[in-house]
């Protein structure tokens, strides 16, 4: 697999290494100062921060294919690999949707590598056990792609079902746009592994400050869902979004950088372990 395309903000040397990761509609600029404005928001805090193409997205695209078999723990495993690259020994893992289980895997494989863990809009699992259920999913998802409309009329509705009913009209576009940009044999690959996600019986053995964080109106990741996630890893914090649907970074922009900022300051900055861990 090749290098990580990524963008990168400096704070003074030395930062703590905040690593971005992307919903499956999205790619780097998703937290860029154009759509979330997060990269920007955590340098002027004190962080160094990295967003990241995932395989298969933006200028992370090889000739063919980028990931073969398309898993969730191979994606983590490219991140961890440029974590190392940066030469930081561990990172903050900031994961949005796909993201956020990307996030998980990458604790699974390598948690001396994660200083603190941010689960945005995410969940521990994909739909109910069995299968059955998410071969439908699937079968959903992919109709309009199978009939050949394309990733930008499937990012069209797709996106109007996801936001809140707040949400600014100029973040559903930007988000929309985005969308649309992401190959559809990279959809198609993403959105199947996604479907085979399970990390539920990790929870309990996360070690690090960890946020698990949603929006009041978001569907893919249902308040209830998100709260029950935190409630099983030890120490979690758990916040909900007043407005918000799922693509939160970008809907509520102020409100999700704060929310971040304020938890890595109290739980991520420096200190032992153990202090961060406990909050002190």
């Amino acid at each position: 697999m090749r290098p990580l395309s990524f963008d990168r903000w400096d704070a003074q040397a030395g930062a703590p290494l905040a690593v971005l990761l992307h919903g499956i509609g999205g790619g780097r600029d998703a937290w860029g100062d154009a759509l979330s404005g997060t990269g920007r928001a955590l340098a002027k805090a004190g962080f160094s921060a990295v967003a990241v193409d995932l395989p298969g997205y933006g200028e992370s695209v090889s000739e063919s294919p980028s990931l073969e078999p398309y898993t969730l723990a191979g994606v983590a495993q490219g991140v961890v690999g440029l974590i190392e690259s940066l030469g930081h020994e561990r990172a903050i893992v900031v994961g949005h949707s796909l993201g956020g289980m990307v996030a998980q895997e990458l604790y699974a494989l390598a948690p001396q590598r994660v200083r603190a863990l941010v689960l945005a809009s995410t969940s521990s699992a994909f739909g109910k056990p069995g299968g059955s259920w998410q071969q439908q999913f699937l079968a959903e998802r992919f109709a309009p792609l199978d009939a050949g409309r394309g990733m930008a009329a499937l990012a069209e509705s797709l996106v109007a079902s996801m936001v809140g009913p707040q949400a600014p009209s100029a973040a559903v576009a930007g988000a929309t746009a985005l969308m649309a940009r992401v190959p559809e044999a990279t959809y198609r690959a993403a959105l199947t592994a996604l479907t085979r996600f399970d990390r539920r019986e990790q929870l309990a053995h996360i070690a690090v400050p960890t946020l698990c964080l949603t929006g009041e109106h978001d569907r893919n990741a249902p308040p209830s869902l998100v709260q029950q996630m935190a409630q099983r890893i030890p120490g979690a914090e758990y916040l909900q979004l007043p407005g918000v649907g799922h693509l939160a970074p970008m809907e509520a922009p102020q409100a999700f950088n704060h929310a971040l900022i304020a938890f890595l300051h109290r739980r991520a900055g420096t200190g032992s372990e153990e202090e961060l861990r406990h909050g002190r």
